[in-house]
Order: C-alpha cells, then structure tokens, then sequence
C-alpha cells in the first residue's frame, strides 16, 4: 500500500438505529466543510412516497429489489466522484471500500429512548419505548438478513469497520470529535494507520 495522504478522502458511517448516526454525521459536516448526504434520508423519502414506514419498506424490499438498487446506486454513484464528503448510510462503508469506514454502536434500551424522544423522525412514531426497541429489533433483524442474503455482507461484523464507537453514554459532540480525529489520522497516512478496532467513548 502507497502511504500518501489520500486525495479526496470521504467518510462512511454506519451504526445502530438510534445510536447518534445522524447527530454525529451532521457535526462532521460542519467541522470539515464536506457536503454530507444520508441514505436513510433516501429511504424515508422512498417509504413516504410507497406509503409505508420504514420498517414495512424494508419487508418490502426483501421481494422487491429494486428499492435496494435505487439506494445503492447513489451510493456507488458518489463513490466514483472526486469529492470529499461524510455519507450516513447502513451499506455506504461496502460500496465505497476506500471510504473511512465508522460504526456507533449503542445499547438498545437506550437507542428506544432516543428514538422516542426524537420528534424530528418522520415515518418513525412509536407510543412508548417498549414498543419503540421491538420494532428497532424487528428492523435491524430484518436489514441484516436482506443484506446477507442481497450482498453476501454482515452488518454485525465489527470487522468490516474501521473505527467502532459506543454512543450509548457519550454525547454527539464527544463522539464527532474523536471520529474526526481519527479520521484525520487515517486520511494523512494514506489509509495505512488504522483506528482501534474498539474505542470506549
């Protein structure tokens, strides 16, 4: 490998539903200056035009490819582009190998909560946090068996990632800081210094 720093380096990040993705994906944004995009934005906008939730778009899409396809493809698409950018997404880290590829883990009770608590979700609107970490449950269960089967990936293996953080207990800001830290790092030496592998927040 050629440790040089990399030209247009962009980042990829990933994680548990609730764990802070969006939060923390919008911080970078303005700490570097880097357009940031967001295929769970793609998705909910998808779902409203179907009529759906999210979680009934991803039932959906384990008979109806296509929807995959529309989200992948954007993500292949940017990619491919000279640019430098922060991209919020559950399979970006895949379609963009050469991206620095993060995932926020969080502990599902507290991920219930934040869901709950959070009234700028659209298609996403649960009574109590009970019903909210079921249905979270439901919904990663049903992701990680449509990429397994669709791409031959597992969600869950931390070994795909690059940096993993635990957001459970650490605020947005804590998190954003450390990431963009380590991503810094990782953008001057080419790609050749790796974050830990797991990184208490």
């Amino acid at each position: 490998m050629t440790c040089e720093p990399v030209p247009y380096p962009k980042l990829s990040i990933t994680g548990d539903i609730g764990s802070g993705k969006s939060a923390v994906s919008r911080l970078l944004r303005r700490a570097t200056g880097y357009p940031r995009y967001s295929t769970g934005d793609l998705q909910r906008r998808i779902a409203a035009r179907y009529g759906m939730s999210t979680l009934e778009l991803n039932r959906y899409s384990e008979s109806h490819p296509a929807i995959d396809e529309e989200i992948d493809g954007e993500s292949v698409r940017l990619g491919e582009t000279d640019e430098s950018f922060i991209i919020d997404s559950r399979i970006a880290w895949h379609f963009i190998p050469h991206s620095f590829k993060v995932y926020l883990t969080v502990d599902p009770r507290v991920a219930a909560e934040r869901v709950v608590g959070d009234r700028e979700r659209t298609g996403e609107s649960y009574d109590d946090v009970e019903t909210a970490r079921a249905e979270i449950l439901k919904r990663r269960t049903s992701e990680v068996e449509r990429f397994r089967r669709t791409y031959g990936i597992d969600l869950a293996d931390l070994g795909n990632y690059d940096l993993v953080l635990d957001t459970s207990q650490a605020p947005p800001q804590e998190i954003a800081e450390l990431v963009l830290q380590r991503f810094r790092e990782w953008a001057a030496s080419g790609g050749c210094v790796k974050a830990e592998t797991q990184v208490p927040a």
